[in-house]
């Protein structure tokens, strides 16, 4: 450490009373030896590099900042206090770079920008590769149109209940928006039908056409219904009362359980599994419960089974076979018995509770 040690003692001369040019060759002499030699340098080490730039970008005109933060924020151990520095300052051409690439910062320094910063800001943190719902909540709050299109483009943004209902409502009379939101395959299906119902003609024929595979058939079918809807003819309810009678004759036996919820899936006799999860579940509706089985997400269909409490195995065996056009590959397989074993049954509960409430006021 005596090279950077030895650095300190210039800086003094430089700040004090050197000239612009000298500041901004010692703020270069400085990154090149922590670019050189930071991902080696112990937290303490890395502490004085952060020490050093701090004081130095300070007083360097915005152009050395914007280059700065070109050079720092693609490093995963940059130092956290001068990306932050670079982060929080009011020309985009020194935050910009940061705030959209570095992974040094922090949600709540996010959340913060978010909320004190203009639109410019707001459009680079949209970009980020990651962006977690607390930060998305702020930008779907404060963001104007060009900032919303990228974040409803940006695959790697994680949406609340609240975001995805602020986005939703920001398509309004936004085909551009429409489309972006439209193609996303982590949208829920009441936002997708929301969307969907706002859309024009010429939108709706579009998304139907380009939406990638998995999708469209979603799509389609939403569609169908609000048809179906217009012309006032209702899509008819699904009878599973024959179901629902044989599951509950197997409850009155204390014959439910998970070796008969295996069976029912091999036997791809899905509506009574659906009844299954719904009696399991303290009655909740058959038809949500056959909804979820039936559709895209597979990470839903783990709350109705951890809330009634099924083993892996059964759970195994329901995304397996469960009826739809794509079977599930192992590592989306993997992924979901990993998520099945954080799962509480308490959170599994209180998330089909809302989604009941949600049934009857949609009904």
């Amino acid at each position: 450490m005596q090279q950077p040690l030895s650095i300190i003692a210039e800086l003094e001369e430089a700040v004090t009373s050197g000239s612009s040019a000298k500041r901004v060759s010692t703020l270069r002499q400085v990154t090149d030896l922590f670019l050189r030699d930071g991902e080696r340098l112990s937290e303490e080490q890395v502490r004085v590099f952060d020490d050093v730039l701090c004081h130095l970008v300070a007083r360097v005109e915005t152009r050395v900042k914007a280059e700065l933060g070109g050079r720092l924020a693609p490093l995963e151990y940059a130092p956290t206090g001068v990306i932050e520095h670079l982060a929080w300052d009011d020309e985009i051409a020194v935050a910009g770079t940061v705030l959209a690439g570095s992974n040094r910062l922090s949600t709540t320094t996010l959340v913060e920008i978010a909320k004190a910063k203009g639109q410019d800001h707001l459009l680079a943190i949209s970009g980020r590769a990651s962006l977690p719902e607390a930060v998305t909540d702020v930008i779907v709050d404060r963001g104007e149109r060009k900032v919303i299109r990228r974040l409803a483009d940006n695959a790697g943004a994680r949406f609340s209940e609240t975001g995805y209902s602020g986005m939703v409502a920001h398509a309004e009379a936004d085909d551009e928006l429409t489309e972006l939101l439209g193609l996303r395959i982590d949208l829920p299906l009441k936002f997708l039908r929301d969307l969907l119902q706002r859309a024009t003609e010429a939108v709706r024929a579009r998304l139907a056409q380009i939406a990638p595979a998995e999708l469209q058939e979603e799509i389609k079918r939403v569609l169908k219904t609000l048809a179906d809807k217009a012309r006032g003819e209702s899509s008819p309810t699904r009878d599973f009362s024959r179901a629902e009678g044989v599951v509950r004759r197997m409850k009155g036996l204390n014959e439910l359980n998970d070796a008969a919820i295996v069976t029912f899936a091999e036997a791809k006799r899905f509506d009574e599994v659906a009844a299954s999860l719904a009696i399991l579940n303290n009655s909740a509706p058959t038809e949500m419960m056959a909804r979820l089985l039936e559709g895209l997400r597979t990470d839903l269909i783990l709350i109705p089974c951890k809330s009634a409490g099924l083993d892996w195995a059964t759970v195994e065996a329901i995304l397996c076979r469960r009826p739809v056009k794509h079977r599930i590959d192992e590592t989306t397989l993997k992924t979901a018995m990993k998520d099945y074993g954080k799962l509480s049954a308490q959170t599994a509960e209180r998330t089909l509770r809302f989604w009941q409430l949600h049934n009857k006021i949609e009904k």
